[in-house]
């Protein structure tokens, strides 16, 4: 028995008019009556009643619709999601926490949106676990803030960023040499792609810096800038959007210094690439060109 002859089937029950219900499926009255014929073979038993050209329910073919026509829905249910664009399946996801709480969001929530069988499970945690855990093949996605060159990895760029100086200290000069800079330094943890890609572009010069705190969320490191002049931090521009606008914290640029930096997508190289992997990570990377 096939998902073929059972349409059929449903269809007759509905209509018993064989040359009606052909000219509807767009096949030959042939076709319907060798898929029934197949259909109570397999079931040893008549469904249908051949009267003229009419093929009428019988008894036992209303015992077996009763019977196996919610699970037929089922099936067709079960059928479509694999198919006109629906996707099924759990993905392991996980984005460093720039990207994860201030770029991400509207994309996990479109994506879902869109394809309502789909679970995922996100990770918000910092570039460095981020490619220590697809390594180990406990991820499928990664977005991360710093660059690799591992080669078990395969690398694509997102975009780029900016990262920038501010304080909540309006007087303090808008343009300034690094090392000139005399406040507490509030700075990510070690391990953050932030932190990695502003130590590095400083090189020796980070040795000077009075680095008073290190924190792990950018919120913290908001919270006490706002509230105390005399410290500054290196922060990517998309999080600080809103404080610069209502002028709460104040950009200090960089005199001979550009602290740029590139958003990546990666995935274990031995990754197999399903419908739903491939499906998701276009998305992501449409919606950052």
């Amino acid at each position: 028995m096939t998902l073929k002859e059972l349409s059929f089937f449903y269809k007759l029950c509905e209509n018993p008019q064989v040359t009606q219900v052909a000219l509807e499926l767009n096949i030959s009255q042939s076709a319907i009556s060798l898929a029934i014929k197949s259909l109570e073979n397999s079931l040893n038993e008549q469904l249908f009643d051949r009267i003229g050209k009419k093929l009428i329910l019988n008894e036992k073919g209303k015992y077996f619709k009763e019977k196996t026509f919610s699970h037929y829905l089922a099936l067709i249910d079960a059928q479509n999601i694999f198919q006109e664009n629906k996707l099924a399946g759990n993905i392991k996801i996980a984005a460093s926490k720039t990207i994860s709480n201030y770029v991400m969001p509207n994309i996990y929530y479109n994506f879902l949106t869109k394809y309502r069988d789909v679970k995922m499970d996100i990770l918000t945690i910092n570039s460095s676990k981020i490619i220590d855990k697809i390594l180990k093949s406990q991820l499928d996605i990664g977005l991360i803030e710093v660059d690799t060159q591992n080669s078990s990895l395969i690398k694509e760029k997102l975009c780029d960023d900016e990262l920038i100086i501010v304080t909540s200290d309006e007087n303090y000069p808008k343009v300034a040499f690094i090392d000139t800079i005399k406040k507490r330094w509030i700075l990510r943890e070690t391990g953050s792609g932030t932190r990695e890609i502003f130590i590095n572009q400083l090189g020796e010069i980070s040795k000077e810096l009075d680095i008073f705190m290190q924190l792990q969320d950018f919120e913290e490191i908001k919270t006490i800038l706002l509230n105390n002049p005399n410290t500054v931090t290196a922060i990517s521009k998309v999080i600080v959007q809103k404080e610069l606008k209502e002028k709460k914290l104040f950009q200090i640029r960089l005199k001979n210094l550009e602290l740029k930096r590139e958003f990546y997508l990666v995935y274990h190289k031995e990754k197999s690439k399903n419908l739903l992997f491939e499906t998701l990570i276009e998305f992501i990377k449409s919606r950052f060109m």
